[in-house]
């Protein structure tokens, strides 16, 4: 027999690649951290010899969501400014906040908070956007999820740089003090047009071809936007980024909400990944993107909740719940953005938007196991007649039982493994008395 470090037998096994597949009653064997093969379970257990064997007839396995776009510190400020427009939000409570507040430790422990979070709604790998990558990167580390971190820039200070070349100094210091390896990839991470001139713009541009980084940018969020771009450069905000030398396939543009019919069509063409955040969208009335429309033009398309200041959640199961609804009234069709159409959003289009589609997003033999354990014998998803639908519609994050990544069980029975959340409770309470002062 086989030696395998770990067998997981389940009553489904959903690999999102190729499409439609669907093992009932299979196992999933694992050994140095990646999956070695999917097969039935007698067969599995006659195959190989493993070292633990997990079982869970009434699970499905899923491959890792890939939360394609947070600011995961920001859960430290969840629930603090709701209720308001997006400019208003940053610009008289957030923006004053950070500036106040935020410092390497905040970031360590908002990570933290995030990273729990994430976990127990079966997120494996998130792209990130805030100040101190530097820190995130640590609790990464330390916890052993996966990430790719932005290096953020924008116009003016903030808790991480105070002008633009120390932006720059202190983003490619990292770059080169910690090469990227398949547990953290680096992001590059102008704000947003609004906040990041075209000097800036074009040098990150430049940095991009060079290292062949990507490029993670809030692009077309709001109306707003939109009209102070052709006010201050004559132009919308996608075509300033292609003047810029930005638009290409490493580029990721989150939100994509107001766009007309060319620019879906050359974000398609372009090879332009788009970042679907529709709660967050909700909140702020922003508007809706038209993700269907972009699939059918042959847009990449993942899914992010952005961050918890305006979500207010990480919960990558709700997200793809939001997303196909959204997406079926926007489109007035029934039959868009089907639920493994959006099931793939949430794990291998997240893991092609981030460049890491060749080792996560899909339950592959080879690629890393990264997988996730849904609970489908609960209340909720009962009758089942089918297990996809089951977890788009109706499975909510608290039927997230088991996760691994790597073949690490990061959660078990709901409980994380490399975090004590008695003492990180108790450390979100202190920021949370610091973060409720008013402002002067």
């Amino acid at each position: 027999m086989e030696p395998v470090d770990t067998l997981i037998q389940a009553g489904w096994i959903i690999p999102v690649a190729p499409p439609g597949a669907l093992l009932v009653d299979g196992a999933v064997a694992v050994r140095d951290g990646r999956i070695v093969a999917l097969c039935g379970r007698e067969e599995a257990e006659t195959r190989f010899r493993a070292a633990e064997v997990v079982r869970l007839p009434g699970h499905a396995l899923i491959p890792g969501l890939v939360n394609a776009h947070t600011h995961a510190a920001m859960t430290l400020l969840r629930g603090l400014a709701d209720d308001l427009p997006l400019m208003a939000w940053l610009n008289e409570h957030i923006w004053p906040r950070e500036m106040r507040w935020v410092d390497a430790d905040f970031v360590r422990t908002g990570t933290r908070l995030a990273v729990v979070e994430m976990l127990r709604s079966g997120t494996t790998c998130f792209a990130d956007m805030y100040f101190h990558p530097d820190a995130a990167r640590e609790v990464v580390i330390e916890t052993g999820i996966r990430a790719a971190l932005g290096l953020i820039f924008v116009d003016f200070p903030t808790p991480w740089a105070r002008c633009p070349e120390e932006y720059f100094d202190k983003n490619l210091a990292l770059l080169d003090r910690h090469p990227a390896d398949d547990r953290v990839r680096w992001l590059l991470a102008p704000h947003a047009p609004y906040s990041v001139s075209d000097g800036m713009f074009a040098r990150i541009a430049e940095i991009a071809r060079d290292r062949n980084l990507r490029v993670h940018v809030h692009l077309h969020e709001t109306e707003i936007e939109i009209h102070e771009s052709l006010d201050r450069h004559r132009e919308r905000p996608l075509a300033r980024l292609d003047r810029l030398g930005l638009v290409d396939d490493r580029l990721l543009a989150v939100h994509m909400v107001h766009l007309t019919e060319a620019e879906v069509a050359q974000v398609a063409e372009r090879g332009v990944k788009v970042v679907h955040c529709p709660e967050s969208n909700l909140k702020l009335a922003s508007g809706f993107c038209p993700a269907a429309e972009l699939k059918a033009a042959g847009a990449c398309l993942a899914l992010g909740t952005d961050g918890a200041a305006s979500n207010n959640d990480l919960n990558l199961i709700g997200e793809m719940r939001s997303a196909a609804l959204i997406g079926k009234a926007v489109a007035r069709d029934p039959e868009a953005l089907a639920a493994a159409e959006v099931l793939a959003m949430a794990t291998l289009g997240g893991a092609r938007a981030l460049g890491m589609d060749d080792c996560i997003g899909s339950l592959v033999p080879g690629k890393y196991a990264d997988i996730v354990a849904v609970d489908l014998d609960q209340p909720e998803t009962q009758p089942l007649y089918d297990p996809v639908s089951q977890i788009v519609y109706a499975a909510g994050r608290h039927q997230v039982t088991d996760v691994w990544v790597g073949g690490r069980r990061l959660l078990a029975q709901r409980n994380p493994t490399r975090l004590d959340w008695a003492a990180l409770r108790a450390e979100v309470r202190r920021w949370a008395i610091r973060l409720a002062e008013p402002l002067e």
